[in-house]
């Protein structure tokens, strides 16, 4: 498992700037990851609901009022370049 987030800031159009707990800060656009989704991305699309963004601390990831929330996982995978660990098969 791989460091929470613990800071969120919106930067423009569908950047946030991440903060983990390891201190890696990264900007990541999310346009590919919401725009044209549905479902319950749908809300997200609109830029001033996207920029209502926050962390939640008990779980370490990005939530909007929605309840959307993305794994903090692939978020760290992405802002650093490291490969998702695969846990092993005992």
């Amino acid at each position: 498992m791989f460091p929470r987030i613990t800071q969120v800031r919106y930067v423009r159009d569908y950047i946030l700037e991440l903060i983990f707990a390891d201190g890696i800060r990264a900007e990541i656009d999310f346009k590919n990851k919401i725009a044209g989704r549905g479902g319950v991305f749908t809300p997200l699309q609109d830029i001033e609901f996207f920029a209502r963004v926050r962390v939640d601390s008990e779980i370490g990831t990005l939530v909007w009022p929605n309840d959307v929330d993305l794994d903090p996982d692939v978020l760290y995978s992405q802002a650093t370049g490291k490969p998702i660990p695969i846990p092993e098969m005992a």
